[in-house]
Protein backbone atom coordinates (compact mmCIF):
# COMPACT_ATOMS: atom_id res chain seq x y z
CA UNK A 1 0.00 0.00 0.00
CA UNK A 2 1.33 3.42 -0.97
CA UNK A 3 1.87 5.58 2.13
CA UNK A 4 2.09 8.90 0.28
CA UNK A 5 -0.28 10.85 -1.94
CA UNK A 6 0.06 10.25 -5.66
CA UNK A 7 0.36 13.98 -6.25
CA UNK A 8 1.98 16.59 -4.04
CA UNK A 9 2.19 20.29 -4.77
CA UNK A 10 5.82 21.48 -4.48
CA UNK A 11 6.57 23.58 -1.41
CA UNK A 12 9.53 25.94 -1.28
CA UNK A 13 12.22 25.56 1.34
CA UNK A 14 11.49 29.20 2.22
CA UNK A 15 7.92 28.24 3.24
CA UNK A 16 9.20 25.30 5.27
CA UNK A 17 11.72 27.54 7.05
CA UNK A 18 9.04 30.15 7.74
CA UNK A 19 6.78 27.49 9.29
CA UNK A 20 9.66 26.54 11.57
CA UNK A 21 10.62 30.13 12.39
CA UNK A 22 14.16 29.91 11.03
CA UNK A 23 16.07 31.57 8.19
CA UNK A 24 17.74 29.91 5.21
CA UNK A 25 20.21 31.34 2.66
CA UNK A 26 18.69 33.01 -0.40
CA UNK A 27 20.13 30.42 -2.79
CA UNK A 28 18.36 27.68 -0.84
CA UNK A 29 15.02 29.38 -0.26
CA UNK A 30 13.65 28.76 -3.76
CA UNK A 31 14.29 25.00 -3.78
CA UNK A 32 11.10 22.93 -4.03
CA UNK A 33 10.29 19.84 -1.95
CA UNK A 34 7.53 17.34 -2.69
CA UNK A 35 7.87 14.80 0.11
CA UNK A 36 9.36 14.12 3.53
CA UNK A 37 10.93 11.19 5.36
CA UNK A 38 13.19 10.32 8.28
CA UNK A 39 14.08 6.90 6.85
CA UNK A 40 17.15 7.02 4.62
CA UNK A 41 15.94 3.88 2.83
CA UNK A 42 12.69 5.58 1.82
CA UNK A 43 14.11 8.79 0.33
CA UNK A 44 12.70 9.79 -3.05
CA UNK A 45 13.69 12.55 -5.44
CA UNK A 46 12.39 15.85 -4.11
CA UNK A 47 12.31 14.82 -0.44
CA UNK A 48 13.19 16.75 2.67
CA UNK A 49 15.17 14.36 4.88
CA UNK A 50 14.87 14.67 8.65
CA UNK A 51 18.07 13.81 10.52
CA UNK A 52 18.19 13.69 14.30
CA UNK A 53 19.73 11.55 17.04
CA UNK A 54 18.48 7.97 17.03
CA UNK A 55 18.93 5.29 19.67
CA UNK A 56 22.14 4.13 17.98
CA UNK A 57 23.29 6.73 15.45
CA UNK A 58 22.52 10.27 14.32
CA UNK A 59 20.49 10.36 11.12
CA UNK A 60 22.94 12.82 9.57
CA UNK A 61 25.35 9.91 9.14
CA UNK A 62 23.19 8.86 6.19
CA UNK A 63 23.66 12.21 4.45
CA UNK A 64 25.63 10.85 1.50
CA UNK A 65 23.07 8.08 0.95
CA UNK A 66 20.07 10.42 0.90
CA UNK A 67 21.90 12.86 -1.35
CA UNK A 68 22.40 10.07 -3.86
CA UNK A 69 18.71 9.17 -3.63
CA UNK A 70 17.57 12.64 -4.61
CA UNK A 71 16.93 14.44 -1.32
CA UNK A 72 16.59 18.19 -1.83
CA UNK A 73 17.59 19.29 1.65
CA UNK A 74 18.21 18.05 5.19
CA UNK A 75 16.39 19.23 8.31
CA UNK A 76 18.60 18.66 11.33
CA UNK A 77 20.08 20.06 14.53
CA UNK A 78 23.49 21.67 15.12
CA UNK A 79 25.13 18.27 15.72
CA UNK A 80 23.70 16.92 12.48
CA UNK A 81 24.83 19.97 10.53
CA UNK A 82 28.39 19.46 11.79
CA UNK A 83 28.28 15.77 10.84
CA UNK A 84 27.11 16.64 7.32
CA UNK A 85 29.86 19.27 6.97
CA UNK A 86 32.54 16.88 8.24
CA UNK A 87 31.33 14.12 5.93
CA UNK A 88 31.42 16.48 2.95
CA UNK A 89 27.71 16.11 2.16
CA UNK A 90 26.76 18.85 -0.30
CA UNK A 91 23.08 19.32 0.54
CA UNK A 92 21.26 22.45 1.75
CA UNK A 93 20.67 22.23 5.49
CA UNK A 94 17.87 23.68 7.63
CA UNK A 95 19.13 23.86 11.20
CA UNK A 96 16.69 23.89 14.13
CA UNK A 97 16.94 23.28 17.87
CA UNK A 98 14.40 20.44 17.99
CA UNK A 99 14.58 18.50 14.73
CA UNK A 100 11.99 15.88 15.70
CA UNK A 101 9.24 18.40 16.40
CA UNK A 102 10.26 20.52 13.42
CA UNK A 103 10.08 17.53 11.07
CA UNK A 104 6.45 16.97 11.95
CA UNK A 105 5.59 20.59 11.24
CA UNK A 106 7.54 20.50 7.97
CA UNK A 107 5.83 17.28 6.84
CA UNK A 108 2.42 18.71 7.68
CA UNK A 109 3.13 21.73 5.46
CA UNK A 110 4.61 19.67 2.63
CA UNK A 111 1.55 17.39 2.52
CA UNK A 112 -0.96 20.23 2.86
CA UNK A 113 -1.97 19.87 6.54
CA UNK A 114 -4.26 16.90 5.82
CA UNK A 115 -5.28 16.36 9.47
CA UNK A 116 -7.25 19.61 9.30
CA UNK A 117 -9.36 18.36 6.39
CA UNK A 118 -11.04 15.43 8.11
CA UNK A 119 -12.53 14.28 11.39
CA UNK A 120 -9.32 12.93 12.93
CA UNK A 121 -9.36 11.18 16.30
CA UNK A 122 -6.28 10.27 18.35
CA UNK A 123 -6.55 7.61 21.07
CA UNK A 124 -4.00 7.25 23.88
CA UNK A 125 -3.81 5.24 27.10
CA UNK A 126 -2.03 2.17 28.45
CA UNK A 127 -4.74 -0.36 27.65
CA UNK A 128 -7.69 -0.27 25.28
CA UNK A 129 -6.22 1.95 22.55
CA UNK A 130 -6.69 -0.58 19.78
CA UNK A 131 -10.15 -1.76 20.79
CA UNK A 132 -11.39 1.79 21.37
CA UNK A 133 -9.96 2.91 18.02
CA UNK A 134 -11.80 0.14 16.16
CA UNK A 135 -15.03 0.97 18.01
CA UNK A 136 -14.65 4.66 17.09
CA UNK A 137 -14.00 3.84 13.45
CA UNK A 138 -17.09 1.63 13.41
CA UNK A 139 -19.14 4.59 14.68
CA UNK A 140 -17.55 7.01 12.21
CA UNK A 141 -18.56 4.69 9.37
CA UNK A 142 -22.20 5.44 10.14
CA UNK A 143 -21.80 8.92 8.65
CA UNK A 144 -18.55 8.76 6.64
CA UNK A 145 -18.43 6.72 3.44
CA UNK A 146 -14.65 6.18 3.65
CA UNK A 147 -12.58 5.94 6.81
CA UNK A 148 -8.99 5.18 7.74
CA UNK A 149 -7.26 3.70 10.75
CA UNK A 150 -3.65 3.66 11.95
CA UNK A 151 -2.44 1.75 14.96
CA UNK A 152 -0.89 -1.34 16.46
CA UNK A 153 -2.57 -3.81 14.12
CA UNK A 154 -2.65 -2.15 10.71
CA UNK A 155 -2.54 0.91 8.51
CA UNK A 156 -5.76 0.97 6.50
CA UNK A 157 -7.41 3.20 3.93
CA UNK A 158 -10.94 1.98 3.26
CA UNK A 159 -10.45 -1.75 2.63
CA UNK A 160 -6.76 -1.52 1.68
CA UNK A 161 -4.41 -2.38 4.53
CA UNK A 162 -0.88 -3.38 5.49
CA UNK A 163 0.67 -4.55 8.75
CA UNK A 164 1.64 -1.65 10.97
CA UNK A 165 5.34 -1.25 11.84
CA UNK A 166 4.53 0.31 15.24
CA UNK A 167 1.65 1.75 17.26
CA UNK A 168 2.23 5.28 15.92
CA UNK A 169 4.23 5.85 12.74
CA UNK A 170 6.88 8.57 12.36
CA UNK A 171 5.50 12.04 11.65
CA UNK A 172 6.31 12.21 7.91
CA UNK A 173 4.60 8.84 7.38
CA UNK A 174 1.63 10.00 9.44
CA UNK A 175 1.14 13.17 7.40
CA UNK A 176 1.86 11.42 4.11
CA UNK A 177 -0.67 8.70 4.87
CA UNK A 178 -3.29 11.26 5.90
CA UNK A 179 -2.69 13.07 2.60
CA UNK A 180 -3.11 9.78 0.73
CA UNK A 181 -6.34 9.17 2.65
CA UNK A 182 -7.63 12.61 1.70
CA UNK A 183 -6.73 11.90 -1.92
CA UNK A 184 -8.71 8.63 -1.70
CA UNK A 185 -11.83 10.36 -0.39
CA UNK A 186 -11.41 9.51 3.30
CA UNK A 187 -13.24 12.05 5.48
CA UNK A 188 -12.57 10.57 8.92
CA UNK A 189 -9.71 8.61 10.48
CA UNK A 190 -8.51 7.25 13.80
CA UNK A 191 -4.97 6.71 15.06
CA UNK A 192 -3.55 5.21 18.20
CA UNK A 193 -1.02 7.45 19.92
CA UNK A 194 1.55 5.73 22.10
CA UNK A 195 3.34 7.55 24.89
CA UNK A 196 6.62 7.02 23.04
CA UNK A 197 5.13 8.68 19.96
CA UNK A 198 4.01 11.69 21.97
CA UNK A 199 7.36 11.99 23.76
CA UNK A 200 9.29 11.64 20.49
CA UNK A 201 7.11 14.15 18.59
CA UNK A 202 5.68 11.69 16.08
CA UNK A 203 2.40 13.64 16.28
CA UNK A 204 4.05 17.03 15.67
CA UNK A 205 2.16 19.10 13.11
CA UNK A 206 -1.11 17.19 13.65
CA UNK A 207 -4.39 18.79 14.65
CA UNK A 208 -6.80 16.26 16.13
CA UNK A 209 -10.52 16.85 16.06
CA UNK A 210 -10.76 14.79 19.25
CA UNK A 211 -8.08 13.48 21.62
CA UNK A 212 -9.08 10.43 23.69
CA UNK A 213 -7.63 9.01 26.94
CA UNK A 214 -8.58 5.49 28.05
CA UNK A 215 -6.52 4.87 31.21
CA UNK A 216 -3.00 4.89 32.64
CA UNK A 217 -1.57 1.72 34.17
CA UNK A 218 1.82 0.27 35.00
CA UNK A 219 3.85 0.04 31.79
CA UNK A 220 6.81 1.64 29.98
CA UNK A 221 8.47 2.91 33.16
CA UNK A 222 11.79 1.82 31.64
CA UNK A 223 11.27 4.77 29.26
CA UNK A 224 9.23 7.30 31.27
CA UNK A 225 10.79 6.49 34.70
CA UNK A 226 7.74 7.56 36.74
CA UNK A 227 3.97 7.41 36.37
CA UNK A 228 3.85 11.20 36.38
CA UNK A 229 6.35 11.28 33.52
CA UNK A 230 4.23 8.70 31.72
CA UNK A 231 1.13 10.87 32.17
CA UNK A 232 3.00 13.95 30.95
CA UNK A 233 3.72 12.16 27.67
CA UNK A 234 0.06 11.19 27.26
CA UNK A 235 -0.97 14.72 28.13
CA UNK A 236 0.85 16.16 25.12
CA UNK A 237 -2.00 14.92 22.98
CA UNK A 238 -4.37 17.31 24.79
CA UNK A 239 -2.35 20.50 24.42
CA UNK A 240 -4.02 23.56 22.84
CA UNK A 241 -3.27 23.57 19.12
CA UNK A 242 -2.80 19.80 19.11
CA UNK A 243 -6.46 18.86 19.67
CA UNK A 244 -9.69 20.84 19.46
CA UNK A 245 -11.46 18.87 22.19
CA UNK A 246 -10.86 15.92 24.48
CA UNK A 247 -12.61 12.85 25.86
CA UNK A 248 -11.12 11.46 29.07
CA UNK A 249 -12.01 8.35 31.06
CA UNK A 250 -11.81 9.50 34.68
CA UNK A 251 -12.20 6.06 36.26
CA UNK A 252 -8.56 6.07 37.43
CA UNK A 253 -6.63 8.74 39.32
CA UNK A 254 -4.49 9.51 36.28
CA UNK A 255 -7.50 10.30 34.13
CA UNK A 256 -8.75 12.65 36.83
CA UNK A 257 -5.34 14.32 37.06
CA UNK A 258 -5.27 14.80 33.30
CA UNK A 259 -8.84 16.13 33.18
CA UNK A 260 -8.04 18.66 35.91
CA UNK A 261 -5.22 20.25 33.95
CA UNK A 262 -6.26 20.18 30.28
CA UNK A 263 -6.99 23.57 28.71
CA UNK A 264 -9.05 22.40 25.73
CA UNK A 265 -12.82 21.68 25.97
CA UNK A 266 -13.12 18.24 27.51
CA UNK A 267 -15.82 15.63 28.17
CA UNK A 268 -15.34 13.21 31.07
CA UNK A 269 -16.51 9.60 31.07
CA UNK A 270 -16.96 7.17 33.97
CA UNK A 271 -18.02 3.53 33.96
CA UNK A 272 -18.07 3.08 37.75
CA UNK A 273 -21.05 3.17 40.12
CA UNK A 274 -19.12 5.63 42.30
CA UNK A 275 -18.57 7.96 39.33
CA UNK A 276 -16.40 11.01 40.05
CA UNK A 277 -18.43 14.18 40.43
CA UNK A 278 -16.83 15.76 37.38
CA UNK A 279 -17.99 13.00 34.99
CA UNK A 280 -20.68 14.07 32.49
CA UNK A 281 -21.16 10.68 30.78
CA UNK A 282 -21.81 7.89 33.30
CA UNK A 283 -22.46 4.18 32.86
CA UNK A 284 -25.26 3.32 35.29
CA UNK A 285 -25.74 -0.42 34.64
CA UNK A 286 -23.85 -3.13 32.78
CA UNK A 287 -24.30 -6.79 31.88
CA UNK A 288 -20.67 -7.60 31.10
CA UNK A 289 -21.34 -10.41 28.65
CA UNK A 290 -21.52 -13.67 30.53
CA UNK A 291 -22.20 -15.36 27.19
CA UNK A 292 -18.67 -14.39 26.22
CA UNK A 293 -19.85 -12.58 23.12
CA UNK A 294 -20.79 -9.02 24.05
CA UNK A 295 -21.99 -6.68 26.78
CA UNK A 296 -24.99 -4.43 27.33
CA UNK A 297 -25.07 -1.26 29.38
CA UNK A 298 -26.98 1.93 30.04
CA UNK A 299 -25.52 5.40 30.48
CA UNK A 300 -26.63 8.95 31.14
CA UNK A 301 -25.51 11.86 28.98
CA UNK A 302 -24.62 15.38 30.24
CA UNK A 303 -28.33 16.31 30.23
CA UNK A 304 -29.18 13.30 32.41
CA UNK A 305 -30.94 11.42 29.61
CA UNK A 306 -30.55 7.65 29.78
CA UNK A 307 -29.44 5.59 26.77
CA UNK A 308 -29.06 1.86 26.11
CA UNK A 309 -25.90 0.64 24.37
CA UNK A 310 -23.89 -2.47 23.57
CA UNK A 311 -20.27 -3.54 23.24
CA UNK A 312 -19.48 -6.30 20.74
CA UNK A 313 -16.88 -7.66 23.20
CA UNK A 314 -17.43 -9.07 26.72
CA UNK A 315 -16.17 -7.74 30.04
CA UNK A 316 -16.31 -4.51 32.00
CA UNK A 317 -13.15 -3.28 30.30
CA UNK A 318 -14.98 -3.37 26.97
CA UNK A 319 -17.97 -1.54 28.42
CA UNK A 320 -15.43 1.16 29.26
CA UNK A 321 -13.88 1.05 25.78
CA UNK A 322 -17.31 1.18 24.13
CA UNK A 323 -18.51 4.07 26.30
CA UNK A 324 -15.40 6.12 25.57
CA UNK A 325 -15.74 5.33 21.86
CA UNK A 326 -19.38 6.47 21.77
CA UNK A 327 -18.53 9.80 23.38
CA UNK A 328 -15.45 10.27 21.16
CA UNK A 329 -17.38 9.58 17.95
CA UNK A 330 -20.14 11.92 19.09
CA UNK A 331 -17.54 14.61 19.83
CA UNK A 332 -16.20 14.07 16.29
CA UNK A 333 -19.63 14.88 14.82
CA UNK A 334 -21.49 11.57 14.77
CA UNK A 335 -25.09 11.86 16.07
CA UNK A 336 -25.35 10.07 19.40
CA UNK A 337 -27.84 7.44 18.22
CA UNK A 338 -25.57 6.63 15.26
CA UNK A 339 -22.51 6.46 17.53
CA UNK A 340 -24.28 3.97 19.81
CA UNK A 341 -25.38 1.82 16.85
CA UNK A 342 -21.96 2.01 15.22
CA UNK A 343 -20.10 0.77 18.28
CA UNK A 344 -22.65 -2.01 18.87
CA UNK A 345 -22.10 -3.21 15.31
CA UNK A 346 -18.32 -3.17 15.53
CA UNK A 347 -16.49 -6.23 14.25
CA UNK A 348 -14.07 -8.39 16.21
CA UNK A 349 -10.75 -6.68 17.01
CA UNK A 350 -7.70 -8.81 16.09
CA UNK A 351 -5.99 -10.20 19.18
CA UNK A 352 -8.39 -8.57 21.65
CA UNK A 353 -10.48 -11.21 23.42
CA UNK A 354 -10.43 -12.99 20.08
CA UNK A 355 -12.23 -16.34 20.17
CA UNK A 356 -10.16 -18.64 17.96
CA UNK A 357 -11.61 -22.06 18.84
CA UNK A 358 -15.16 -22.27 20.14
CA UNK A 359 -16.09 -24.53 23.03
CA UNK A 360 -17.55 -27.88 21.95
CA UNK A 361 -18.15 -31.33 23.37
CA UNK A 362 -14.47 -32.12 22.67
CA UNK A 363 -12.68 -28.75 22.67
CA UNK A 364 -12.02 -26.01 25.21
CA UNK A 365 -12.71 -22.38 24.36
CA UNK A 366 -9.45 -20.86 23.08
CA UNK A 367 -8.89 -17.09 23.27
CA UNK A 368 -6.10 -14.70 22.25
CA UNK A 369 -5.71 -11.42 24.12
CA UNK A 370 -3.06 -8.71 23.98
CA UNK A 371 -2.97 -8.22 27.79
CA UNK A 372 0.66 -7.43 28.59
CA UNK A 373 0.43 -5.26 31.73
CA UNK A 374 -0.58 -6.25 35.27
CA UNK A 375 -3.94 -4.46 35.07
CA UNK A 376 -4.73 -5.79 31.61
CA UNK A 377 -3.89 -9.34 32.65
CA UNK A 378 -6.16 -9.01 35.69
CA UNK A 379 -9.04 -7.73 33.57
CA UNK A 380 -8.56 -10.44 30.96
CA UNK A 381 -8.60 -13.28 33.47
CA UNK A 382 -11.49 -11.81 35.44
CA UNK A 383 -13.34 -11.30 32.16
CA UNK A 384 -13.18 -14.94 31.05
CA UNK A 385 -13.72 -16.54 34.46
CA UNK A 386 -17.55 -16.15 34.33
CA UNK A 387 -17.69 -17.97 30.97
CA UNK A 388 -15.49 -20.83 32.15
CA UNK A 389 -17.34 -23.80 33.71
CA UNK A 390 -14.07 -25.71 34.12
CA UNK A 391 -10.47 -24.64 34.53
CA UNK A 392 -8.93 -21.38 33.35
CA UNK A 393 -5.63 -22.19 31.61
CA UNK A 394 -3.27 -19.26 31.01
CA UNK A 395 -0.36 -19.26 28.56
CA UNK A 396 1.82 -16.18 29.03
CA UNK A 397 5.25 -14.59 29.45
CA UNK A 398 6.65 -11.05 29.44
CA UNK A 399 8.63 -8.83 27.07
CA UNK A 400 12.39 -8.51 27.14
CA UNK A 401 14.11 -5.11 27.17
CA UNK A 402 11.06 -3.59 28.84
CA UNK A 403 9.98 -2.70 32.38
CA UNK A 404 11.34 -5.59 34.46
CA UNK A 405 9.45 -4.66 37.61
CA UNK A 406 6.12 -5.86 36.31
CA UNK A 407 7.28 -9.45 35.70
CA UNK A 408 6.90 -10.87 39.25
CA UNK A 409 3.70 -8.84 39.68
CA UNK A 410 2.21 -10.51 36.63
CA UNK A 411 3.35 -13.87 38.00
CA UNK A 412 1.40 -13.24 41.21
CA UNK A 413 -1.70 -12.23 39.24
CA UNK A 414 -1.48 -15.35 37.09
CA UNK A 415 -1.10 -17.62 40.11
CA UNK A 416 -4.05 -15.97 41.85
CA UNK A 417 -6.54 -15.82 38.97
CA UNK A 418 -5.69 -18.77 36.68
CA UNK A 419 -6.09 -22.45 37.56
CA UNK A 420 -3.29 -23.70 35.31
CA UNK A 421 -0.29 -21.71 34.09
CA UNK A 422 1.86 -22.43 31.06
CA UNK A 423 4.83 -20.08 31.44
CA UNK A 424 6.63 -19.31 28.19
CA UNK A 425 8.35 -16.54 26.21
CA UNK A 426 6.81 -13.41 24.70
CA UNK A 427 9.35 -11.23 22.87
CA UNK A 428 12.66 -11.84 24.65
CA UNK A 429 14.45 -9.37 22.37
CA UNK A 430 18.07 -9.15 23.55
CA UNK A 431 17.45 -10.71 26.98
CA UNK A 432 17.97 -14.31 27.97
CA UNK A 433 14.48 -15.89 27.82
CA UNK A 434 15.09 -18.10 30.85
CA UNK A 435 15.92 -15.04 32.98
CA UNK A 436 12.59 -13.41 32.09
CA UNK A 437 10.71 -16.57 32.95
CA UNK A 438 12.59 -16.83 36.24
CA UNK A 439 11.48 -13.32 37.25
CA UNK A 440 7.85 -14.21 36.51
CA UNK A 441 8.24 -17.51 38.37
CA UNK A 442 9.32 -15.63 41.51
CA UNK A 443 5.93 -13.94 41.55
CA UNK A 444 4.10 -17.20 40.90
CA UNK A 445 5.88 -18.86 43.82
CA UNK A 446 4.66 -16.19 46.24
CA UNK A 447 1.19 -17.64 45.68
CA UNK A 448 2.12 -21.24 44.79
CA UNK A 449 5.37 -22.15 46.52
CA UNK A 450 5.23 -25.69 45.15
CA UNK A 451 4.43 -24.46 41.61
CA UNK A 452 1.29 -26.60 41.53
CA UNK A 453 -0.27 -26.67 38.04
CA UNK A 454 2.56 -24.53 36.66
CA UNK A 455 4.25 -25.73 33.48
CA UNK A 456 7.23 -24.04 31.85
CA UNK A 457 7.33 -24.63 28.10
CA UNK A 458 9.32 -23.06 25.29
CA UNK A 459 9.31 -22.13 22.47
CA UNK A 460 6.01 -20.26 22.53
CA UNK A 461 4.48 -22.22 19.67
CA UNK A 462 5.00 -25.42 21.70
CA UNK A 463 3.53 -23.76 24.80
CA UNK A 464 0.36 -22.85 22.91
CA UNK A 465 -0.09 -26.45 21.78
CA UNK A 466 0.72 -27.74 25.27
CA UNK A 467 -1.90 -25.46 26.83
CA UNK A 468 -4.50 -26.38 24.24
CA UNK A 469 -3.90 -30.10 24.82
CA UNK A 470 -4.37 -29.57 28.57
CA UNK A 471 -7.80 -28.09 27.92
CA UNK A 472 -11.00 -30.08 28.30
CA UNK A 473 -14.46 -29.12 26.97
CA UNK A 474 -15.43 -27.01 30.00
CA UNK A 475 -12.07 -25.23 30.18
CA UNK A 476 -10.97 -21.91 28.72
CA UNK A 477 -7.44 -21.57 27.36
CA UNK A 478 -6.22 -17.98 27.00
CA UNK A 479 -2.86 -16.92 25.59
CA UNK A 480 -1.88 -13.34 26.42
CA UNK A 481 0.80 -10.78 25.65
CA UNK A 482 1.12 -10.78 21.88
CA UNK A 483 -2.42 -10.57 20.57
CA UNK A 484 -2.39 -9.77 16.86
CA UNK A 485 1.41 -9.51 16.54
CA UNK A 486 2.73 -11.28 13.42
CA UNK A 487 6.31 -11.78 14.66
CA UNK A 488 8.29 -12.81 17.72
CA UNK A 489 11.62 -11.08 18.43
CA UNK A 490 14.35 -13.36 19.80
CA UNK A 491 17.97 -12.24 20.11
CA UNK A 492 17.28 -9.32 17.80
CA UNK A 493 15.81 -11.51 15.05
CA UNK A 494 12.15 -11.27 14.03
CA UNK A 495 10.52 -14.63 13.38
CA UNK A 496 7.08 -14.97 11.78
CA UNK A 497 4.73 -16.02 14.54
CA UNK A 498 1.11 -15.39 15.56
CA UNK A 499 -0.83 -16.79 18.53
CA UNK A 500 -4.00 -17.33 16.51
CA UNK A 501 -2.09 -19.27 13.85
CA UNK A 502 -0.36 -21.33 16.54
CA UNK A 503 -3.74 -22.28 18.04
CA UNK A 504 -5.19 -23.25 14.67
CA UNK A 505 -2.16 -25.32 13.65
CA UNK A 506 -2.17 -27.14 16.98
CA UNK A 507 -5.92 -27.74 16.78
CA UNK A 508 -5.55 -29.16 13.27
CA UNK A 509 -3.01 -31.70 14.59
CA UNK A 510 -5.27 -32.60 17.51
CA UNK A 511 -8.25 -33.11 15.19
CA UNK A 512 -6.15 -35.26 12.85
CA UNK A 513 -5.06 -37.42 15.80
CA UNK A 514 -8.68 -37.87 16.89
CA UNK A 515 -9.66 -39.00 13.42
CA UNK A 516 -6.73 -41.40 13.26
CA UNK A 517 -7.72 -42.93 16.61
CA UNK A 518 -11.29 -43.47 15.38
CA UNK A 519 -10.18 -45.37 12.29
Amino acid sequence: MELRPAHAEPVSVARVAARLGVDVPADVAALQVTGATVDSREVRAGDLFGAFPGFKVHGARFGAQVSGSGAVAVLTDAEGAEILRTDGVDLPVIVVDDARAAMGEAAALIYGDPSKDMAFVGVTGTNGKTTTSYFIESALKRVHARTGIMGTVELRIGDEAIESPRTTVESPVLHGLLARMREEGVTSAVTEVSSHAAALDRIAGVEFSVAVFTNLQWDHLDFHKTMDGYLDAKGRLFEPGRARRGVINVDDEWGRKLAARVEIPCERVSTRPEAPQEAEWIVTWADVGLDGVGSRFTFTDPQGVQHHAESPLPGLVNVSNAMVAIVAAHAAGVPLAEAIAGVAGGHEVPGRMERVIERSDVDPLAIVDYAHTPDALTLALEGVRPITPGRLILIFGSDGDRDQGKRPVMGEIAATLADVIVLTDENPRSEEPAAIRAAIREGIQKVRPELHDVHEVEPRVAAVEYGLRLGRPGDTVIVTGKGHEPTQEIAGVFHRYNDRDAYLAAHARIVAERKAEQQ
